[in-house]
């Protein structure tokens, strides 16, 4: 039996530094915090209106989903800045030590 790998975008040299993947993984933190509070305030509504069904919901949701990561793209809220203040310090500029290591022959 054979088992074959691919290689990702990370392997293949193009490796994001450790400060673009902190960037990238905060705005994405603030993209779910900001669904989960447009979530509650949806749910705060105190009586079914007449076009409420599961696919009204569903198609709410989405939207809810779209405008969330809209407003973190832009920083809206500021939580990716705060938390890029807060772990920025704690990385460095270069690929992570593990895309190193799997850039390396024999690994």
């Amino acid at each position: 039996m054979q088992v074959t790998t691919t290689q990702s975008a990370a392997t293949t040299g193009a490796a994001p530094s450790q400060k673009a993947q902190l960037t990238k993984v905060a705005q994405q933190f603030e993209a779910v915090f900001l669904r989960q509070m447009i979530g509650a305030m949806r749910s705060a509504s105190l009586a079914e209106g007449i076009a409420d069904s599961a696919a009204t919901q569903q198609f709410r949701d989405m939207a809810d989903a779209r405008t969330a990561d809209a407003m973190a793209s832009k920083g809206a809220m500021g939580i990716a800045e705060l938390l890029l203040k807060q772990f920025g310090d704690r990385v460095s500029d270069t690929p992570s030590t593990a895309d190193a290591a799997a850039k390396a022959p024999g690994a």
